[in-house]
């Protein structure tokens, strides 16, 4: 988990329901050698993300910002979401490099496909709490989740490529990352043998997802003559 934050509008529609447009940032990391089974492999990564995100909340229960009336109500969440994303790692020598631009698995070279996209759609879904303090003022915390359409947040999906023509077509530094487990030793202190050309590196049945959790605040603000009961002023002639 890394800090986040962001900036949120919502517009209330009706005591149940709500449109809402969030503007996010964050990172996301992880580490073979934080993880049981993945060890040998010894691949790791970070991926700063900013995502722009438009979604439909329903209430479980009316809300309102008028006096005498409910001020709570917890809440689920949908919609669609754009994000960016760029992962990066540290090579041994201690410079940090972009991956996608790498084609670890040999994307852009002949017969593979090409080098994947660092900017894709999500489907954002989750839960929320919503608390109304006073007319104004609305205090929130959500937990939401992304299932992306890519499997390469992390530069990780289908098999390992031959790394000795990796080398010889794009160079030392660009093989090394693409297959780190020589960078450990066995009990016997020598490094581990590089994975054959079509071992699997990771799972290409499956799309990657992330999530933000956090807490908000929001200020209402424009018509004072609309609340979130919708109950216009009558006209007057």
């Amino acid at each position: 988990s890394q800090l986040a934050g962001g900036i949120v509008y919502r517009y209330n529609i009706s005591p149940r329901w709500a449109i809402k447009a969030d503007f996010l940032f964050g990172k996301v990391a992880g580490s073979d050698k934080l993880t049981n089974g993945g060890y040998e492999r010894n691949l790791s990564f970070f991926s700063p993300i900013t995502e722009f995100s438009v979604v439909g909340e329903l209430n479980f229960l009316k809300l309102y910002n008028s006096v005498g009336k409910n001020h709570f109500a917890p809440y689920i969440f949908a919609g669609a979401t754009i994000f960016s994303f760029n992962p990066k790692a540290q090579h041994p020598n201690g410079t940090v490099y972009e991956l996608q631009s790498f084609g670890t698995e040999g994307q852009g070279l002949e017969g593979m496909p090409k080098k994947y996209s660092l900017t894709h759609f999500a489907i954002p879904f989750g839960i929320g709490l919503r608390v109304n303090l006073g007319q104004y003022v609305c205090l929130g915390a959500e937990w939401g989740f992304r299932y992306t359409f890519t499997d390469y947040l992390d530069d990780v999906s289908g098999c390992y490529y031959d790394n000795d023509l990796l080398r010889e077509q794009r160079g030392d530094i660009i093989a090394d990352m693409a297959d780190r487990s020589p960078e450990l030793l066995d009990g016997d202190g020598n490094a581990l043998p590089r994975h054959q050309a079509g071992e699997q590196r990771g799972n290409s049945t499956t799309h990657d997802m992330y999530s933000f959790a956090g807490v908000n605040l929001t200020v209402k603000f424009g018509n004072a003559d609309r609340t979130c009961d919708l109950k216009k002023p009558k006209k007057r002639y």
